[in-house]
């Protein structure tokens, strides 16, 4: 049986085609041929507004089977949780796994666009596993960052790891272990 995985692109100019893509390309090398993996361009990745992507989140939840794993790498991460947490897909989801996320709240970002949470364990679908990555050398987004949705989300797994960038050095071996280890 194949598994759906849908991967939602970070935020900012050509991140479709420049950057994630590479994210996603090593995803579906690592998982292998029992996943599909879904990578929809997300409108205007170069000035994101939550409530467009939210709406194309919802579209494409639309098509998503039960058991299906959601992976956002990045913004993306941020706007597939808070989406996720306002509107559960109707599919009884596989797991989230979120890659360099930057956290909107207390010690995060701001955002004039989403508001800040301080716990997620309440309006995440029950019992849905919940993975956060972050790479000890991300310049972009603070390590802090995961530590703060690990407060947010008790239940989560967190792997930080030494020697990942931004983008994960183009590598999500871990990533797409964690998902075959729950598919």
């Amino acid at each position: 049986m194949i598994k759906q995985v849908l991967f939602v692109q970070g935020a900012g100019e050509g991140v479709h085609d420049h950057w994630d893509n590479k994210l996603v390309a090593s995803l579906e090398r690592e998982l292998g041929g029992n996943y599909v993996v879904r990578y929809p361009r997300m409108p205007g990745e170069d000035n994101p507004s939550f409530s467009v992507w939210k709406s194309a989140l919802m579209r494409e939840f639309a098509l998503l089977e039960d058991g299906a794993m959601l992976v956002g790498h990045s913004f993306g991460g941020t706007i597939l949780m808070h989406a996720l947490a306002e509107q559960p897909p109707t599919p009884r989801l596989g797991g989230l796994f979120l890659i360099a996320a930057p956290f909107i709240g207390e010690g995060g970002w701001p955002s004039d666009d989403i508001g800040g949470a301080e716990d997620f364990s309440g309006s995440l679908p029950p019992g849905l596993p919940v993975h956060l990555y972050h790479g000890i050398d991300d310049d972009e987004v603070p390590t802090a960052h995961v530590h703060f949705y690990a407060k947010a989300i008790p239940h989560a797994v967190v792997r930080t790891l030494e020697g990942r960038d931004h983008q994960f050095n183009d590598d999500m071996s871990e990533v797409a272990w964690d998902i075959r280890s729950l598919g």
